[in-house]
């Protein structure tokens, strides 16, 4: 194996032949740098996509802020090699190696993979090949690190099952701990021997065991899947009698500090700024939501809090620009007094502030007022849909006039860019429907024209909708090629003339892919591994995605990938992640999807309680930490009429008797 030595001595020498070489150095500001050998535990948390888009992931960055909080255990870091350096790693023997102490993967106790989407897929197999690290759990022994992964895209893990040792469900601030004090309590303490630390003999399967136990936790070895003759799933079941049949997400009740020592990057990155997490969760409801579906409930920080963080990782990195994250910035409850704070403790630096993800219909004047001193590019907004039918079915109910007052606004105020993302392939859309997207940018941009003249521009960014799990939409198909492309081309007719609107589109093929890799089970998995083997990497990556090398992939496997993408689901349809669940009960989210063919909306549960399985299931968490910081309203006695909410003696097994 490898030496760090050997690598920094390899790196010399071909360090100067790729593209970005600061992607492969490490030493930045603000990384952790332990000794190896004072640790019990060793982890490598690997953003499987470039440095630099990796190096900003803010999941990663938490992780990395609590294990180096612990004095027993270091974390450090690896992304995936760009062709060129991945080329000649091949060439030379280099394993893929962590920035912060040059030692290979595979010396780890631990690598644990972020997954917030499905099209990193084949770059994590790619990169346990780099690391020579058996690329499937089967073949791994005692030798090898265990293999962990979490992540948005892991609420169905199923297609990356026998790649991956084990998954955290939800969020990873308190499981990781729970994690690494199992395997320090199964492995037992080490001993010195000479300058090294070696582990005392373990069975790979004790900790794996181990592991099913903490909850939040889905060890897939342990669980097995059987199937009916028309290829869909009959039930799940654990292979063992003591681990659960239903894997609950983690939460954490009270958000912890954020990280502050942000890595300061050598190179230019996606995201170059300081970010700070001011809410995680929605109430909102949107139907084609997976975020706002499976991060309930919301959990807010506090002003204060955020202030705090926001100062000390601007002065512990030196960005210039703030972000304020979350799925609705604006609906954080105390928006307004936060960013008037942020202006006066700022005032005078030349700070910018960006809150992404505002809604429409909680941007204030006010607000508008507070930003447009410290904005940041564009203004941006997410209609989605563009007829009051549409707004209905995805429970996103903006009046048109409401758009056009407030972008109307965001002109007058000195934005001169305003973005809005919409989506096309929603169920039941027309062309009517689409026509309805371009007529309603014209009429945005003629009114930013009124205001400010020919300086006023739009981006209109256009994807297309992909059913995901634990979603009430997780019962519908995706629209076909044919609709998707004729759909695509209307927007290009009458939008494309205008010089001063900027068009985006997703191409079909990759709505598709995600599609197949979200909604999928545990067959996929060897189309994963047959489409990597193919040479299928950077899915996410226009210019070097193989679509063939998957559509080979299904041929080889006899599988249609039309099952997976065009086939409506039966109401009745054990789904394959039916043993996974974000606390948002089936029989809820099957109940949305009745109203939505209804064309019926839900208001904000913060406004009102619709026993969606949040507060029972966390209820112990919720008393135990009482106050402001949860702001999911308690249920109260039946003032929802039989239209807004399902009746909780509604079995999930009943649904099958439900007609559509």
């Amino acid at each position: 194996m490898f030496t760090p030595e050997q690598i920094e001595k390899e790196l010399d020498r071909i360090l100067l032949k790729v593209q970005k070489p600061g992607r492969y150095v490490g030493g930045e500001l603000n990384s952790v740098q332990k000794d190896w050998d004072s640790v019990r535990t060793r982890v490598a948390l690997v953003f499987p996509d470039i440095y630099d888009i990796g190096v900003s992931n803010v999941g990663l960055k938490i992780l990395y802020d609590q294990i180096n909080q612990r004095e027993d255990a270091l974390a450090e870091r690896a992304y995936a090699p760009w062709l060129d350096m991945e080329a000649l790693m091949r060439e030379r023997g280099i394993p893929l190696y962590t920035l912060e102490s040059k030692r290979p993967l595979a010396c780890f106790d631990l690598i644990g993979f972020t997954l917030p989407y499905e099209t990193l897929y084949t770059n994590t197999l790619n990169i346990l090949e780099l690391a020579n690290i058996p690329v499937r759990s089967i073949d791994r022994d005692e030798t090898h690190p265990i293999i962990i992964a979490g992540g948005h895209s892991t609420m169905n893990p199923e297609p990356m099952h026998a790649f991956i040792d084990a998954f955290v469900i939800g969020e990873g601030e308190e499981v990781i701990h729970d994690i690494i004090n199992t395997m320090q309590r199964v492995k037992g303490h080490r001993s010195k021997v000479g300058t090294d630390l070696q582990p005392s003999t373990f069975d790979r399967e004790d900790i794996l065991r181990e592991l099913a136990y903490i909850p939040g936790v889905y060890v897939p070895s342990f669980y097995e899947t059987f199937y009916m003759d028309d290829g869909t799933v009959s039930h799940i079941e654990p292979i063992l009698p003591d681990i659960p049949k239903v894997i609950t997400k983690r939460i954490v009740a009270k958000l912890p500090p954020p990280p502050t020592k942000f890595i300061a990057p050598n190179v230019d990155i996606v995201h170059n700024r300081v970010s700070v997490e001011i809410m995680r969760g929605c109430t909102r409801g949107c139907r084609f939501c997976h975020a706002g579906m499976i991060t309930r409930p919301v959990r807010e920080r506090s002003v204060d809090e955020i202030l705090k963080a926001a100062e000390e990782a601007i002065r512990n990195t030196g960005f210039e620009e703030l972000a304020l994250l979350s799925l609705s910035s604006s609906d954080y409850t105390n928006v307004l007094e936060l960013v008037t704070k942020v202006g006066e403790k700022f005032g005078g630096s030349h700070l910018k502030v960006s809150l992404p993800s505002l809604r429409i219909e909680s941007v204030s004047i006010d607000l508008m007022e507070k930003l447009k001193d410290r904005r940041s590019g564009g203004f941006t907004l997410a209609p989605e849909a563009a007829t009051e039918r549409m707004r209905r079915i995805i429970n996103k109910f903006i009046p048109d006039e409401d758009i056009i007052n407030t972008t109307r606004e965001i002109y007058r105020r000195g934005w001169t860019t305003i973005k809005l993302y919409f989506m096309i392939g929603h169920p039941s859309e027309t062309l009517e429907d689409v026509q309805a997207i371009a007529d309603l940018c014209k009429r945005v941009i003629a009114e930013g024209r009124k205001v400010i003249g020919w300086k006023a521009k739009l981006n209109a960014g256009v994807s297309t909708f992909v059913p995901k799990s634990q979603t009430p939409f997780q019962w519908v198909s995706c629209d076909t090629p044919e609709q998707i492309k004729a759909k695509q081309a209307l927007l290009r007719r009458e939008l494309g003339r205008d010089k001063n609107i900027k068009l985006s589109l997703t191409k079909a093929e990759d709505s598709f892919l995600e599609a197949w890799l979200s909604r999928g089970d545990r067959r996929m998995a060897e189309v994963v591994y047959s489409a990597w083997r193919n040479g299928s990497k950077f899915d996410a990556w226009g210019e070097v995605q193989r679509y063939d090398a998957w559509m080979a992939a299904f041929e080889e496997h006899g599988l249609d990938p039309i099952f997976y993408t065009h086939r409506q689901r039966r109401t009745d349809e054990v789904f394959p992640w039916e043993h996974i669940t974000a606390a948002v009960r089936k029989n809820f989210l099957f109940q949305d999807f009745r109203q939505s063919l209804e064309g019926e909306i839900r208001v904000d549960c913060r406004l009102n309680c619709f026993a969606c399985g949040i507060l029972p299931t966390f209820a112990n968490l919720r008393r135990d930490h009482p106050g402001d910081a949860w702001k999911c309203p308690d249920v109260k006695s039946p003032k929802s009429s039989a239209r807004t909410t399902i009746s909780e003696e509604v079995n999930d097994n009943q649904l099958s008797v439900i007609g559509i």
